[in-house]
């Protein structure tokens, strides 16, 4: 582990590739899993104030979902916040393109300039899986099976996972923090790279 801050990095992170590969996967993230994604706290509220406004941007069984269930639900296993999901597959807020690719409803409507809040900063940093703790937080790859395409397109592209995660990195903790991220995994490299 690379400590920064108050914050434990798994090697993980500089040691491993990733790019998300879209065409091969279909976004399967947003669709498999036992319950949406996960949620900090202050999301809870952000998406309980934008939801009017991403409304139109989503699939009458997403907005029934929502509607039913509330704009984020609670993990019934450790009492996490999640996004609700439609009758247990898909993220309540996900859409699909033309080619049955996976969007996200939020993201599209920000885009659009209709919200001001781009999605769940856990879904913007994934593979990054950000645990937090009383004394620390802790950044850990999360390794899925059905992410073993951007895990060869990453090795093909030599893009390793912090390069891969660098604007959301930068969205939750600031241009410094990413700074001595890049100088840390550099450091790393030259010790223990190849």
């Amino acid at each position: 582990m690379i400590q920064i801050d108050d914050k434990l990095i798994s090697e993980d992170i500089f040691s491993e590739e990733f790019v998300c590969n879209l065409s091969k996967c279909k976004g399967a993230c947003c669709v498999e899993g036992d319950v949406g994604a996960p949620l900090d706290k202050s999301e809870t509220l952000i998406l309980e104030r934008i939801f009017d406004q991403v409304k139109p941007y989503l699939r009458p069984e997403g907005v029934e979902a929502i509607e039913k269930q509330g704009t984020w639900v609670l993990d019934p296993s450790d009492n996490d916040y999640v996004t609700p999901m439609v009758e247990g597959k898909e993220c309540a807020y996900v859409i699909f393109d033309d080619k049955g690719i996976t969007k996200c409803g939020i993201e599209k409507a920000y885009e659009d300039g209709a919200v001001d809040w781009q999605k769940p900063i856990s879904c913007h940093l994934y593979p990054i899986r950000v645990d937090e703790y009383r004394t620390f937080t802790a950044l850990n790859y999360h390794k899925w099976e059905i992410c073993s395409d951007a895990c060869a397109l990453g090795k093909e592209l030599k893009v390793p996972i912090y390069k891969f995660v660098k604007t959301p990195l930068i969205r939750k903790y600031g241009e410094e923090f990413y700074k001595t991220l890049c100088d840390a995994a550099d450091e790393w490299k030259i010790e223990y790279g190849s």
